[in-house]
């Protein structure tokens, strides 16, 4: 692990408050890492600055000794994009934590980039207001790592990417510079959009400090209804009728039987229908008058094998706890080698056959966990690791595996990446979905924004 240059850490000492930095061991190993445990993370020191000024000055000074710094929020993502493996200074948001009042004329509110998502939706919601970026892990994630990954979440059927929900942004550059893109404004059509080149760059280009987020009304009375249903095939049938139907839809999410055992085994959660199925349909619409009427219909046409409507607020989140704790579920009953791929909706049956055909082919008895949100044909592939099989054996398997996956996923003109980013995980990937010339014109943008390299240094590209 690299040392840092004396004068750095003297400045840090003299022109910093003495909570600004910390080397402590645990600090160390909390703040350089993200929810991937595929790296060691290695951070030399983690900075905690509280406003604009101090990233700024903090940013100049590591440009002026050629310091490398990775931006970090809640740590959430899984792609490695905020890990810190190479004796970097973490740059931690935690700390810019601050909610302006909402303005109720515009609808919009100004943050700092280390509010909580659902601190964000609170907040929101005493005006009748959210900000309409949802996700299992809104509790803990930043809204500055959701602008920088441009997360996706359960609500895109609905509302969109989090580019959508995003008006302005104060965002400072390599040297320290402070730029504030697009206010408040709805509309600005005066050349390239600069804060759109900023969201989803996985804080290659530049840290985000604050944002204005515009916010849209409070849903009505939301129902949430889980059914069963046969096949994938079954599951993208209900979605077209769901699209046809009188309803708003809010999310339309589906998860296999692998993934509902999983869940049972780690959570004290009953099986939702006395007879199992292999694929199951999680929706949740805004009230209607017929809905009653509209699920009898699902049953006399034959799209659903069986269907539950929650009837209280406690039993929609427990059928929503069914989808959520997928994925802790996951880890916690064995070792998942993850992947978050997306397809157009109209490819994802006859992706999911191939790949099905794939598997059993080449990797026979790996246990295989699919889940996602089909309204945007984002699916989230899961490979266990056999029970008998040893760690690194699976890890290189699993890397076969994903040369496998991504073809499938090139060949149905899908991407590698459908929310959690490139960072270093996807990385060697990331051809399979961007062309050379693409990939030549992010380093060229990258090399006009961050000449020296120093800001999240190996993520994306080298």
């Amino acid at each position: 692990m690299p040392n840092l240059p004396q004068p750095f850490l003297d400045a840090i000492h003299q022109q910093f408050p003495a909570d600004f930095a910390s080397a402590d061991a645990d600090d160390l190993q909390t703040y350089g890492r993200d929810w991937t445990r595929v790296f060691e993370p290695k951070p030399s020191l983690i900075v905690f600055p509280r406003t604009t000024d101090e990233v700024s000055r903090l940013l100049a000074l590591a440009n002026a000794q050629r310091v490398a710094v990775v931006p970090s929020g809640g740590r959430t993502g899984l792609a490695a994009g905020a890990v810190a493996r190479n004796g970097e200074v973490v740059l931690s948001l935690g700390r810019m934590q601050r909610l302006d009042p909402v303005d109720l004329s515009g609808s919009t509110v100004r943050v700092q980039a280390g509010a909580i998502t659902e601190l964000v939706h609170q907040h929101a919601a005493e005006h009748g207001l959210t900000w309409p970026v949802d996700f299992a892990s809104k509790g803990s994630s930043q809204v500055g790592g959701n602008i920088a990954t441009n997360a996706g979440g359960v609500k895109v059927i609905r509302y969109g990417l989090t580019r959508n929900w995003v008006l302005g942004l104060e965002v400072v550059l390599a040297d320290g510079r402070v730029l504030e893109l697009g206010g408040a404004l709805e509309k600005n059509n005066t050349g390239v959009d600069l804060r759109q080149l900023f969201i989803g760059s996985e804080g290659v280009l530049g840290v985000i400090t604050e944002a204005t987020l515009k916010l849209a009304p409070l849903p009505g009375k939301l129902d949430v209804l889980l059914f069963a249903v046969d096949d994938l095939a079954g599951v993208l049938a209900l979605f077209r009728e769901v699209r046809r139907a009188a309803v708003v839809p809010m999310a339309y999410e589906f998860f296999t039987d692998v993934c509902l055992r999983r869940l049972l085994k780690h959570r004290a959660l009953r099986a939702p229908f006395a007879q199992p199925s292999s694929h199951y349909v999680l929706l949740e619409v805004e009230r209607g008058a017929d809905l009653e009427d509209w699920i009898a219909s699902l049953f006399e046409r034959e799209l659903i094998r069986d269907g539950v409507l929650a009837q209280s607020p406690q039993e929609a989140a427990e059928l929503w706890t069914l989808r959520e704790g997928i994925s802790e579920s996951l880890s916690a009953t064995g070792m998942p080698h993850k992947n978050d791929i997306s397809l157009p909706v109209a490819a994802l049956e006859a992706f999911t056959s191939r790949l099905d055909a794939v598997f059993k082919a080449r990797y026979p008895g790996w246990e295989i966990a699919v889940f996602g949100h089909v309204g945007d044909g984002n699916l989230h592939i899961n490979i266990m690791k056999p029970e008998d099989m040893d760690k690194a054996a699976f890890l290189s398997h699993a890397k076969d595996a994903d040369r496998d996956l991504f073809a499938l996923v090139a060949e149905h003109h899908g991407s590698i990446s459908a929310e959690h980013g490139i960072g270093l995980l996807k990385k060697a990937a990331l051809p399979y979905t961007r062309t050379a010339r693409e990939i030549a014109i992010m380093r060229a943008i990258k090399g006009v924004l961050d000449p020296h390299g120093i800001l999240n240094p190996g993520k994306i590209f080298d």
